[in-house]
């Protein structure tokens, strides 16, 4: 007969099932109902400028992100500014790379009294230090003051947490960074500033540092605290206070250049910051010797551990002390140590992508089973000696499925082989002239973007009972392998190009799906029309 389970050990495990249960407890949602705050609270990379960020819930998309809020003492001035902060934040909801964290929603909330609150529990969730959740109010016989106006914002959750977390434990495993990894993330961060710096103004993020970098489980990097620079400039000196740098924090001096904080820097101040992320990555730490800040020193014997000699010379330029000296980030995706994907097998790779929807969703599988695998793929010819060949036989398709993948999830991006100025970019994140903020209505869009895009297309028709009309059934494939239905009952005035459009308008399709499903429902339309009999 097995012994009675102790009663402290009873207890513990009682005192986490409620813990768990508090974190989960509901605080408050947004205006639309869509976002709902947690009580957990998130640590993702000590976002500057941010006083609290929570876990949140995405309840139409069913997936995990994060509450940030960032809150104004002075009220006054606070209204006053107003327009221009929600003005700030528009156009950077417009930022969307695959490197950069997604800033989804933002309100501005100055009532007295927050949205929609669950008084449930009174007591903090872990990491709160046990005090009042933001939201909720302990019981008091006084009355408590008007909270103070805050913006939220909802942002991409990234669940494996901060470069430099990975890089601690990477270290204390007693590993070394695996030189394959260290030039992913480097094209994937570059490629990010790449975007940023081709804006007009180009936007200079200033802040980059281990902590404000993020990575995902399958190697994706997410640069984040991109709004912090704009936000921080563009605002006048008295709603300035809530907003803190990572410059602040002596032990992040190191990611900052010399010139740092002078009127004229520009992006040359990122390619710095970059430089001292990649030489962290490939040393996994620089070591401070108990100091709080890390000293010129141990940076120096940081890069004279470096074995590979195009590594080093690629860090060193970065951390060239003239800025004018210092590549552009478009440039740097060039150098020759980040060479690993060949470009024309990476411009074919975006290709096929681009392209998935119209071909079978195990495409790769099927074409490897028809191959020759003992045909030549390719051949290089050699004098005096017999030519060297690849055959297929020598390709796996697994890799070929993983290497889609990593292309489709961003870890290789194209950004290095486009125009020095990518196409479709966000407008300025500049102020706008006085006339364009009157312009501006604070009435939220009826309808959210689709951020996602399609990777597959399946489209039948069928006639009505009376023959008079079609039923359209429209299947759609996201990125993320979410699987969307639409059904609509064609007219005879309906186009292709006007149904796409609507399909952007009510948020079911990315606008840059727009032109390959108008040209995909036309051609379905002349398949099925020229059945008739």
């Amino acid at each position: 007969m097995a012994a009675p389970e102790p009663a402290p050990r009873r207890g513990r495990e009682r005192e986490r099932e409620e813990e768990s249960e508090d974190e989960s407890d509901i605080l408050e949602e947004s205006p639309c109902g869509r976002w709902q705050k947690r009580r957990e609270q998130v640590n993702q990379g000590n976002m500057p400028g941010v006083q609290s960020t929570f876990l949140a819930m995405d309840t139409e998309e069913g997936v995990e992100v994060v509450w940030n809020e960032l809150h104004f003492s002075d009220r006054k001035a606070f209204s006053a500014h107003e327009e221009k902060i929600q003005t700030m934040f528009e156009q950077l909801a417009l930022l969307d790379h695959p490197n950069i964290v997604k800033l989804h929603k933002y309100w501005l909330d100055a009532s007295e009294a927050r949205a929609r609150v669950s008084h449930r529990h009174s007591r903090g969730g872990r990491g709160t230090g046990g005090g009042a959740a933001v939201g909720t109010h302990p019981q008091s016989a006084e009355p408590a003051s008007p909270p103070a106006p805050q913006v939220v914002f909802i942002t991409e959750y990234v669940s494996s947490g901060s470069l430099k977390q990975f890089l601690k434990k990477t270290k204390k495993n007693h590993k070394a960074m695996n030189a394959r990894a260290w030039k992913r993330w480097c094209t994937q961060i570059l490629s990010a500033l790449s975007f940023l710096h081709a804006c007009n103004p180009p936007i200079i993020h200033g802040n980059l540092t281990s902590d404000t970098i993020f990575i995902q489980h399958n190697g994706l990097i997410k640069i984040g605290s991109v709004w912090h620079r704009i936000f921080s400039n563009a605002l006048p000196v008295d709603l300035r206070s809530p907003i803190r740098a990572e410059r602040e924090e002596p032990r992040n001096l190191h990611f900052f250049p010399p010139e740092y904080s002078e009127v004229a820097n520009g992006t040359a101040v990122d390619i710095f910051s970059f430089g001292m992320c990649a030489l962290e990555m490939a040393v996994l730490e620089i070591q401070s010797n108990g100091d709080t800040r890390v000293t010129e020193e141990a940076i120096a014997r940081a890069r004279h551990s470096l074995s590979d000699a195009n590594m080093r010379e690629f860090i060193l330029c970065c951390l060239a002390r003239n800025p004018a000296r210092r590549p552009s980030a478009h440039s740097l995706l060039f150098h020759r140590v980040l060479f690993e994907v060949h470009s024309l097998k990476l411009l074919a790779a975006h290709c096929f992508i681009q392209h998935q929807y119209l071909m079978p969703e195990n495409v790769v599988e099927e074409k490897t089973k028809s191959m020759d695998l003992h045909a030549v793929l390719a051949e290089i010819p050699r004098p005096s000696r017999p030519p060297l060949q690849w055959r297929y036989s020598e390709v796996s398709c697994l890799e070929l499925d993983k290497f889609l993948e990593d292309v489709r999830n961003g870890i290789y991006p194209l950004m290095n082989f486009a125009a020095a100025r990518p196409l479709g970019l966000p407008r300025a994140l500049a102020t706008p002239p006085e006339e364009a903020q009157k312009a501006k209505t604070p009435t939220p869009e009826p309808f959210d973007s689709e951020t996602r895009k399609v990777i597959q297309m399946q489209c039948n028709l069928e006639r009505s009972e009376d023959k008079a009309r079609w039923h359209l059934t429209l299947l759609l494939v996201l990125e993320d392998r979410l699987h969307r239905q639409l059904t609509y009952d064609l007219l005879p005035t309906d186009s292709a190009q006007d149904l796409a459009a609507e399909l952007v308008h009510y948020g079911f399709v990315h606008e840059d799906d727009r032109p390959k499903l108008a040209t995909f429902l036309e051609s379905t339309f002349l398949k099925y029309h020229g059945a008739q009999p």
